[in-house]
């Protein structure tokens, strides 16, 4: 799920300030420890092969985030597609994998154990 800053609601707007509000964004009920990330990223990076031999060979950790600048596109493992674009907020649920269409500069929020599997896996990928 994606939504660029102009379709997140409006909640209230004051001289100087406006706050918008995305409800039911992701659901964190199952997990405990979350991790800040940042991930920069360049174009023609497709993390897909590293992913070989998790389940189902895809990231299976939830993530929140903002993209701040750039373009990606998530594959979900029914095969279904979404562009994330900078000034993006998104939640990609367990079951995706992505590729970069141009440099990206990102901010993830993820569950710490989950996330923490998989990059210690794409790390032992990239050292092979």
């Amino acid at each position: 799920m994606r939504m660029a800053k102009s379709e997140v609601p409006e909640v209230f707007s004051a001289p100087g300030a406006v706050a918008r509000q995305a409800l039911e964004f992701g659901d964190a009920t199952d997990y405990t420890q979350m991790t800040g990330e940042y991930f920069s990223l360049e174009a023609g990076t497709d993390i897909t092969p590293l992913l070989h031999g998790l389940k189902e060979d895809l990231c299976q950790s939830p993530h929140w985030g903002y993209m701040i600048q750039g373009r990606l596109i998530m594959t979900y493992g029914d095969g279904s597609e979404e562009a994330v674009s900078g000034e993006d907020l998104f939640y990609w649920p367990p079951g995706h994998t992505l590729r970069v269409e141009e440099d990206a500069e990102i901010i993830l929020f993820s569950p710490q154990h989950e996330h923490c599997e998989t990059l210690n896996h794409l790390k032992k990928q990239l050292e092979s």
